[in-house]
């Protein structure tokens, strides 16, 4: 049995997401989450500053005598996780390849759309990952860059998220879509605004719970999963207090967020 945390980081709220469902698969286990609330958005910057910040995170994490880490972050994934993987010896996961894979299950007509931040879209890595894995597959790419923000300052539920919604989503509809992929982990706290922008006749895929799940396959056959009966805890960090993380954090998880600190990121 390793009792050793996970750890999970993230520009900021996004990777809740996908700690929503490691908890949610993997109870028992122990987890360290930071987001990166000083830096956020990572979408708009260049390859090396995002390999900066996620190895800076990773030096952070492994501070905490983690046993294994989740880049709950598509940006970071996408332009970051082979370094990473190259760098450090431990298991190191991200979060596109998951829902690349959902998606190429989930589509019927070969149409699937994928919406993330500007990084991520001009990477081209879901593409490139649904292409290795079916390449009749048509894949169309919007780039979302107000969505982060909106969710980050708690109006994931606003007029003012539907109105952007709309605004982005409307020309992917229209190209006959019948699944999208939220490439970026902030995305599933907006689903419902989404979800009402596309209708339902669009399936919505969360790479979160996918990556949850690769990550427990993971901790099985490396043999250091937590088989405690004790439910797990979760300590928080960020690079930059700020009353909303908190508060959507705590509306998001369903609990109170009582034990987040501060820590100096650049430091690392």
């Amino acid at each position: 049995m390793d009792k050793r945390p996970i750890g999970v980081f993230d520009s900021g709220l996004g990777g809740l997401t996908v700690l929503k469902e490691i908890n949610k698969y993997l109870p028992n286990e122990n987890t360290i989450y930071f987001g990166d609330t000083a830096r956020v958005p990572y979408g708009p910057r260049s390859k090396e500053t995002i390999i900066k910040y996620t190895f800076q995170a990773i030096n952070f994490l492994n501070t905490k005598d983690v046993k294994a880490i989740v880049i709950a972050c598509n940006t970071a994934t996408a332009r970051a996780l082979v370094e990473a993987k190259e760098k450090y010896d431990l298991p190191i996961i991200g979060v596109v390849e998951a829902g690349a894979r959902t998606a190429v299950y989930s589509t019927k007509n070969k149409k699937v759309g994928i919406i993330g931040t500007t990084g991520t879209i001009n990477s081209k890595a879901y593409n490139k990952a649904i292409k290795s894995m079916d390449s009749k597959i048509k894949v169309i790419g919007k780039a979302c860059p107000i969505f982060v923000p909106l969710v980050e300052e708690g109006w994931a539920n606003k007029e003012i998220s539907s109105m952007a919604a709309h605004m982005y989503l409307d020309s992917l509809v229209e190209k006959g879509i019948d699944s999208l992929i939220l490439g970026c982990t902030h995305y599933p706290i907006l689903k419902r605004t989404i979800g009402e922008a596309v209708g339902e006749d669009i399936k919505l895929i969360n790479p979160a719970r996918e990556t949850a799940l690769d990550l427990k396959n993971i901790l099985e056959k490396r043999n250091i999963i937590n088989t405690s009966e004790k439910k797990g805890n979760c300590i928080y960090y960020v690079s930059d207090i700020n009353d909303q993380f908190s508060k959507v954090a705590g509306e998001f998880l369903k609990r109170k967020i009582t034990n987040l600190e501060k820590i100096e990121i650049h430091r690392y």
